[in-house]
């Protein structure tokens, strides 16, 4: 042993536990970070979809699972098999467009998903939303006779089964096509609910061999992207219309009327009377009668100085003479009570300079 590995003995052991440890809990989550997604035929979680994907298999059902485009191109689709994808809602234009093309053999296809790529590819819309109970309410075969237990599942437009909330909870947009919006009627924790067993394992059972596509977002392509306008309700667009349209209506009304411009010579000479009502609009509107009140005084004071030769106007009230001492508190600053008050203060002060 080195005098290194003997100085730092203790460090390298808990190094080594750490590896270890990580190394072990890595290999113990290997499947698990794999297969963690909702809905995946091999991930045991409340979300997942293992029991449904086991049953089928105890029943004879050869389930293929596929995962991504690769996988399902690769994989043969003839009249015996049906295809499921139970995140429907990933796949993109291009995606569900090969999707379909190498499922066109399938017996059936069964879609799980609400996005606005799958309604506007079957030109379906969502029009309410199912809970509790529900009979399956059609003459399929498939689905005949069964009560799906649904927790806010959306409803379509369109025929179809379990029809609740204005709408069908399973769509039949087209022949051999199923779109399923319940994801409960797979999902490990709600499978027992009601008759959703049945018809999770009626669907994806219907022939002896099911391939079950999980689709991967990394296939799409640039083209899929989805314009911000399709989530956006028919309404908004016309209301912001309305509402940038009475924007400049009200800007139209409230705003100046502006005539050509005029030549005049600069500077422009603007009497002081004028300047001094403006101010004194001004100094009404704010209601700072005290404010108007100093500068009154500050002007009576300065003026008062003047005649009397004092180098600071603060000495003016103190400098008048005993006949104008009484007056002479006008010079004081003081608050003035309301509008009344002001008007008398300015005819004094007025009064004050006539008198000395």
């Amino acid at each position: 042993m080195t005098d290194f590995a003997r100085r730092h003995r203790t460090a390298l052991v808990l190094l080594l536990m750490v590896v270890v440890l990580v190394a072990g809990v890595s290999w113990l989550q290997r499947d698990r970070a794999q297969y963690d997604g909702a809905l995946d035929p091999r991930n045991p979680d409340p979300t997942g979809a293992q029991a449904v994907a086991r049953v089928l298999a105890d029943r004879g059902v050869a389930v293929d699972i596929a995962r991504g485009q690769s996988a399902l191109l690769a994989d043969d689709v003839d009249a015996g098999t049906s295809v499921v994808v139970t995140n429907a809602d990933t796949l993109g234009r291009s995606t569900l467009q090969r999707l379909r093309s190498h499922a066109s053999r399938a017996r059936s296809l069964v879609l799980v998903g609400t996005s606005s790529t799958l309604l506007t590819a079957f030109d379906l819309h969502a029009s309410g939303a199912a809970s509790g109970l529900v009979d399956s309410g059609c003459r399929t075969r498939v689905l005949q006779g069964l009560v799906a237990r649904l927790h806010d599942a959306a409803a379509l437009s369109g025929r179809g089964c379990f029809r609740a909330g204005g709408g069908v909870v399973v769509a039949r947009p087209a022949r051999g096509i199923w779109l399923v919006t319940a994801p409960e009627l797979f999902r490990n924790d709600r499978v027992l609910q009601g008759d959703n067993a049945a018809v999770a394992l009626r669907l994806l059972g219907q022939q002896p061999r099911l391939v079950w596509y999980v689709a991967d977002p990394a296939d799409t392509v640039a083209a899929d992207a989805v314009s911000v306008r399709t989530f956006l309700p028919d309404w908004l667009i016309p209301a912001l219309w309305l509402l940038a349209a009475a924007l400049v209506a009200f800007l139209l009304w409230r705003g100046r009327r502006l005539g050509p411009l005029v030549s005049e010579p600069v500077p422009v000479v603007v009497r002081a009377t004028e300047a001094t009502s403006s101010r004194g609009r001004l100094y009404r509107r704010a209601r700072d009668r005290d404010h108007a009140a100093a500068i009154l005084r500050s002007a009576t004071r300065r003026r008062v100085a003047e005649r009397l030769a004092l180098s600071d106007p603060d000495r003016a009230a103190d400098a008048l003479p005993a006949a104008l001492a009484d007056q002479g508190t006008l010079l004081r600053d003081s608050p003035v009570r309301d509008d009344a008050a002001l008007a008398e203060l300015g005819r004094g002060l007025t009064q004050l300079e006539d008198d000395l």
